[in-house]
């Protein structure tokens, strides 16, 4: 039975929310085996943690639970020298090499900062939607690749770039993500990456410097047409950054920055959709938009959880924990905990306090949380403004990191 926890077919069908209530329960701290999934070999096993309390300690002690041994995907790296490459980047490292990064581009993703972008990411979401059927989640999509492209300065062709680099990533364990390839009309700088894009080669790991060739390729280009900018790129270039350490930034940015609302948005309409008397009240109500979002986040977390390495000999939920083993926090799992949320299998738009992980804790708590609030407000304040029917059935990413969607048919209805 708990070996469902880890294999990717499990979540093709929905995140396992009453197995998850047992294992609180029962073993809020318990041994996951990690078998082979088609090309990926076995793995040696990890401490799965489902509990709130439990998942907050982890991701806030550093000092026993480390981002950087192991970096934080559940499968190792399949070499030393993939680790080594993916330890560089800021999302697998420990304080102070963690502080020292996040501070390079952190002025980029203030609430002040964030301000200043809101008036031109509400116009953005505005013209996302049309009257018909349409794939909510190639709709959605655009948001947080545009957003992105405006903050790292990547030029508009070139916007699918993004797209496609996240899917790979993302959707690795899922065949129709696995190597997609959507973008077309690119840049002279796009098809400096089209170039270097490495064929399908299976057992690869798809975060590995080899397979993503083509996205480090583009990240040095766009770097060298990057002077006089203000932008993510310009901080990052400025901020004495090691080649590993920049090619990582960049991989950071251009999919985790991404790949929460890929997964967020669509997650959070259907949310909306399957319980009808909140978009009611919302629209009655739409002073309760921040705290829709941060329902919607809670009960449809995008990222369901994320790996540490214990770093010594230690006890956690009453187990006893040795020095290199995995620990693998379930967000997903966290955020129905019934001990912290009353009700909390109940999707209520009005819900405060709303203690929430699905941004992480910690020193790690998501650089880009304001900005990522900001898209989802701008793009559920327009959603308000139509109709919004299923049209057909949802279908879910394969995948037992990323909450996701890989389509959701809906019809939209003008309602002006």
């Amino acid at each position: 039975m708990l070996e469902e926890v880890f294999l990717p077919s499990t979540y093709g069908s929905g995140v396992p929310y009453e197995l998850f209530v047992r294992l609180r329960r029962d073993s809020p701290v318990c041994w996951i085996p990690e078998p082979e999934v088609g090309p990926w070999r076995s793995g040696p096993g990890f401490w799965g943690v489902f509990g709130h309390a439990d998942v907050k300690h982890v991701l806030r002690t550093p000092s026993d639970f480390s981002s950087h041994l192991g970096a934080t995907q559940i499968r190792d790296p399949d070499t030393p020298a993939d680790l080594a490459f993916v330890q560089a980047m800021m999302l697998n490292t420990d304080p102070p090499e963690h502080s020292r990064l996040r501070r390079i581009v952190s002025a980029a993703f203030t609430p002040r900062a964030v301000r200043a972008l809101e008036e031109t990411i509400a116009a953005r979401a505005a013209r996302l939607f049309a009257a018909g059927e349409c794939d909510f989640v190639e709709v959605a999509a655009d948001l947080p690749v545009w957003t992105l492209a405006h903050v790292m300065g990547v030029p508009e062709q070139d916007r699918r770039l993004l797209y496609d680099w996240a899917s790979r990533v993302i959707g690795y364990q899922d065949e129709e993500y696995a190597h997609r390839s959507t973008a077309d009309d690119l840049s002279p700088l796009g098809r400096i990456a089209v170039a270097a894009r490495p064929g399908p080669r299976p057992g690869v790991n798809p975060r590995s410097r080899a397979a993503l060739a083509d996205m480090f390729a583009y990240a040095h280009a766009l770097a060298a047409r990057a002077g006089g900018r203000d932008d993510v790129m310009a901080a990052m270039l400025a901020g004495g950054l090691t080649e590993a350490e920049f090619e990582n930034m960049f991989f950071l940015f251009a999919v985790a920055g991404n790949e929460t609302l890929r997964n967020g948005i669509p997650g959070g309409l259907l949310c909306l959709l399957e319980h009808p008397a909140a978009i009611e009240l919302l629209r009655r109500r739409p002073d309760l938009l921040p705290s829709a979002v941060e329902e919607m986040l809670r009960f449809w977390p995008p990222v369901m959880d994320f790996r540490r390495t214990v770093t010594r000999d230690l006890e956690l939920g009453g187990q006893p924990i040795r020095a290199g083993d995995k620990v693998v926090v379930y967000h997903a799992s966290a955020n129905r905990d019934e001990t912290v949320f009353p009700d909390p299998d109940r999707f209520d738009i009005t819900r405060t306090p709303n203690d929430h992980v699905s941004f992480g804790f910690g020193p790690h708590v998501c650089l880009g949380a304001h900005l990522a609030r900001t898209q989802l407000r701008a793009v559920f304040a327009e959603l308000m403004k139509w109709d919004v029917r299923l049209a057909g059935e949802p279908v879910r990413l394969i995948s037992n990191f990323q909450n996701g969607l890989k389509h959701l048919p809906v019809l939209l209805k003008s309602r002006s």
